[in-house]
């Protein structure tokens, strides 16, 4: 009939599917909903051996949760003339200013680059927690005659 135009409702389940991961590795689950009632049914990934989730059932892939309130510990270190302040691997944050003369900086054992004075860096991790992140390197900031700058630190305790 031309002109018309409709929709069908059919009186079949919906199901839709997702895969999981628990502390053994992947599984599959399904949702299906009839009748207004959703229900879970979980099986290994061939979608028919039925399946057990154990501990945390999370999505594959997913970043854990940060520790409830981790505890950092901060440094602040003001080099003046001559020296060096190092900031070893594993910190949180990492932020240097430069205030004055041509100070230089060596990442994880690397050439030293020198920095203007006015210069600012910062380097950081948003997650921590014991499965959290950290910066794998060592930062070595070195001062000559002339040089001030403020480094600044914090790392999980």
């Amino acid at each position: 009939m031309s002109g018309t135009s409709g929709s069908v409702a059919a009186a079949t389940p919906d199901d839709e599917y997702e895969v999981l991961c628990d502390e053994d590795g992947s599984f599959l689950r399904r949702y299906s909903t009839a009748d207004g009632a959703t229900v879970t049914t979980d099986t290994e990934l061939d979608g028919v051996t039925a399946y057990t989730p154990i501990g945390d059932v999370v999505r594959c892939g997913a970043a854990p949760a940060p520790a409830a309130n981790p505890q950092l510990t901060s440094t602040a270190q003001r080099q003046t003339g001559a020296g060096a302040v190092t900031i070893g691997a594993g910190a949180r944050s990492v932020t240097l200013v430069v205030y004055a003369g041509a100070p230089t900086i060596s990442i994880g054992g690397a050439a030293a680059v020198p920095l203007a004075a006015g210069t600012s860096l910062s380097w950081g991790v948003d997650q921590g927690g014991p499965d959290g992140e950290e910066l794998a390197d060592a930062f070595t900031f070195a001062g000559v005659a002339g040089s001030d700058f403020l480094v600044t630190s914090t790392r999980e305790a």
